[in-house]
Formats: structure tokens, C-alpha cells, sequence
């Protein structure tokens, strides 16, 4: 069934849900509008996106070492109450988003974040890459877009595939953990060193042996 944009506004008035997530919810459930609804409010995004004018002033300051020191990350993730701050649910998904930091490597919260400077670097180097494959400029433009795209949604942390559930994105994880909690939440900032980074050294990949710490943690739980 073709989603029409009139649909998604009726579903977004009907749920406050962002146009973005009542397009993937309609997509999801056939254009059916009761279930689109139902499909927001499991997921976290209607409720989540009530939110949005709340004021989110608590939280907490995450830091995660990884094993023998080579990665640290700090991550700063608000709410709204001290109550929900010190919460086992809040703690848990503050930690799996500096486990996320330190292994995906993202550069930016979102792409509203991104420096347009790097963007605007890795544009040309793209548009570059895709004119020297002889691509006809009308159609090198597309290609470019979709190269773009795929590498905001690379270091953008909220675009990332989240790394414990590749059905879902770190937002709608974090959409659904409001859902839950009941406050508005947002991760605000992050850093993440990495040991000798910008030196030249033996190639390592970090992601693999975080994965394996990963793995031991849940063999202890």
C-alpha cells in the first residue's frame, strides 16, 4: 500500500510521533492506522516524542575503560529527575551507550551536531571518488547523496546500528527507553580516546575485542 504524506500527518497529529517514525510505522503495518499507532506506543516514540519540550537538567557522566586502557570513553546522557538518574534502567542504558562510543566510534550525537567543515571535506573526497569511476555527472549527484547518507549514518551516534539489537538504531533505542522510564532523556556529549591515536602503530581492531569484553560481562550476569 503507497504511503501518502497525508497519512503520515494523520498519524503524527494522532500520536505526536516524528514524521520520520510514522513513516517506518505505516510502512511496518500496511497503512493501517490503529496499528500504526499501537506499533509507536510499543516502540516509545509517541511517548517519547511528547517529551520533547520537557527539560532534561539531570543525569549522569558515564565512563567506560577498556580493558588494558587502549579506549576510554566519558558520556553525558540528562534526564529529567535525580530519581530516574539513579534508576538501574537509566544506569544500564548509559553504559551500553559508552559501550556503543567505544566501539562503533561515532564523531558526532547527530547530524545536527556534525561539523560542517568534516562534512563538507568528506563530500568532496566522495564526489571525487565517484566522478574518477566516470560516473555521468547527473547521475554521480545521487550517488553522492547516497555515499553521504550512509556515512552520516556511520558516525552519527543516534544513526548507528545499535550494537546489541541491529534490528534498531541507537534513537529508537533511546525512544524506546523513555518509553519506559517516562522522562524525557538526551544524550548530550561524548569523547573517546583512543591509545596512540594519530600515531603510527600496528592495526588493531578495537571493535572485536570489545565485543569479546561484551561477551564475558553477560557470561557473568
Amino acid at each position: 500500500m503507497a504511503i501518502t504524506a497525508k497519512d503520515i500527518t494523520e498519524l503524527r497529529q494522532r500520536t505526536q510521533a516524528g514524521m520520520l517514525d510514522c513513516k517506518k510505522a505505516l510502512e511496518a503495518n500496511n497503512g493501517d492506522m490503529d496499528k500504526s499507532a499501537e506499533w509507536l506506543r510499543e516502540k516509545g516514540m509517541a511517548s517519547a516524542a511528547k517529551k520533547e519540550g520537557r527539560i532534561a537538567a539531570e543525569g549522569k557522566v558515564e565512563s567506560y575503560i577498556h580493558l588494558g586502557g587502549k579506549i576510554g570513553v566519558l558520556v553525558e546522557v540528562n534526564c529529567e529527575t535525580d530519581f530516574v538518574a539513579k534508576s538501574p534502567a537509566f544506569g544500564e542504558f548509559v553504559h551500553n551507550i559508552a559501550l556503543q562510543i567505544a566501539a562503533s566510534n561515532p564523531l558526532f550525537v547527530s547530524e545536527q551536531d556534525a561539523d560542517p567543515k568534516v562534512l563538507e571535506a568528506e563530500r568532496k573526497v566522495v564526489t571525487a571518488q565517484t566522478l574518477n569511476e566516470g560516473k555521468p555527472a547527473q547521475v554521480a549527484e545521487k550517488i553522492v547523496e547516497g555515499r553521504m547518507k550512509k556515512y552520516l549514518q556511520e558516525v552519527c551516534l543516534l544513526d548507528q546500528v545499535y550494537f546489541r539489537d541491529s534490528s534498531k538504531t541507537i534513537n529508537e533505542y533511546l525512544k524506546e527507553t523513555i518509553g519506559t522510564i517516562g522522562e524525557k532523556m538526551t544524550i548530550r556529549r561524548f569523547v573517546r580516546y583512543q591509545m596512540g591515536e594519530g600515531l603510527q602503530k600496528k592495526e588493531e581492531n578495537f571493535a572485536d575485542e570489545i565485543q569479546k569484553q561484551i561477551d564475558k560481562e553477560k557470561a557473568k550476569a
